[in-house]
């Protein structure tokens, strides 16, 4: 609207108004008094450029995004906790529940034991600044006999406060499909709004009738921990009855379930341009393969079943600066594409060399 509606437009259509007897040059007084309330309007357009904006969900702000989906219930998913399991010693030590422990950066609270010497931590702070795979931890107050606490795994990925563009996708997304009473888009989006959860696949009938199976990948991509699957199930069906106790509709039994990581060991040989070598190059790679494997995890819950594709290894190992050629890339040992159903993960094994 600004590109058609300028200062010399403006006026050219005030002055136009006006008798041409008198003086309308820039010099007079006429130009003069015009000019400020042409600028005003002018200025008056552009605002109203940006006011059609923000009224429509594909280009509004984050600010009117939120109220404009808010018609329709739909919110941002808010920043979730980070979910750790940490080691203690000696295992016999009994740990309170709400006992607080700090690392070198935020607090982490007790939530369950999960075993003997074995507890599920929860990061205070929401977001990824919770998502400590490793590292020891000191309790806030004395614990007697406590020799150590440490950090093993994350059970479930702390995120971010939902992005502006994944929500506006979402927000016209629902658009698209009726998500109602326990159909298949209805469990989509119910799964993947719980914290930690970054896909989801229905699988309908998968043991009679009123059956139904949610296959959940964590917020990385990867196999969901089984703090999340337990999780996923308490939200949907807590008693496995179909009872209509959680999310899931009376007469849905439904079962949460992850998949299970296939590693896929790679095996090329590699031309270097000149000043590049294996060392040199080595790491970026495998970089540039775990970012093929990412972005094919990315793309699970969108279809049946997935193949990695020795091609796109190829093409993926070709864009790092350095490299010449491909050659005789296997994986597992075959120099076969590699084909996964749906309930097996690919993910990076390792790489080696001719």
């Amino acid at each position: 609207m600004t590109e058609e509606v300028t200062f010399e437009e403006v006026m050219d259509r005030m002055l136009a108004r006006i008798d041409d007897s008198f003086d309308k040059r820039e010099s007079s007084p006429i130009y003069a008094a015009l000019a400020p309330a042409a600028l005003e309007i002018v200025n008056l357009y552009a605002a109203l450029e940006d006011e059609m904006d923000e009224a429509y969900a594909d280009t509004a702000s984050r600010e009117y995004l939120i109220r404009i989906a808010a018609s329709r219930g739909i919110y941002p998913a808010p920043a979730s906790h980070a979910v750790v399991k940490a080691e203690v010693k000696p295992a016999a030590i009994e740990l309170e529940i709400g006992a607080e422990f700090t690392s070198d950066r935020e607090i982490y609270r007790v939530t369950e034991k999960a075993n003997e010497g074995i507890y599920c931590l929860e990061c205070k702070t929401a977001g990824e600044i919770g998502n400590l795979s490793s590292g020891e931890l000191l309790p806030v107050d004395y614990i007697m006999g406590l020799a150590s606490v440490k950090i093993k795994e994350i059970l479930i990925y702390g995120e971010e406060e939902e992005d502006t563009e994944a929500f506006r996708t979402r927000y016209l997304d629902s658009f698209r499909a009726s998500m109602f009473g326990g159909n298949r888009m209805d469990y989509e989006h119910k799964a993947a709004a719980l914290p930690g959860v970054g896909a989801v696949k229905v699988i309908p009938v998968w043991n009679g009738t009123g059956t139904v199976k949610l296959l959940a990948l964590d917020s990385n991509f990867r196999r969901a921990s089984d703090e999340l699957t337990a999780r996923i199930q308490e939200a949907f069906d807590p008693d496995q009855n179909g009872m209509g106790n959680g999310l899931a509709p009376i007469g849905h039994i439904v079962t949460a379930d992850t998949v299970e990581e296939a590693e896929v060991q790679i095996k090329t040989e590699l031309a270097f341009d000149s000043g590049y070598s294996r060392e040199n190059c080595k790491e970026a790679v495998e970089a540039a393969i775990e970012a093929y494997f990412s972005d094919i995890r990315k793309g699970w819950s969108r279809q049946e079943g997935m193949t990695v594709y020795i091609s796109n290894i190829n093409r993926a190992i070709l864009s790092v600066p350095g490299i010449l050629d491909v050659t005789g890339t296997l994986l597992n040992g075959t120099d076969q594409n590699l084909s996964f159903s749906v309930y097996e993960l690919p993910v990076l094994g390792g790489v080696s060399y001719e």
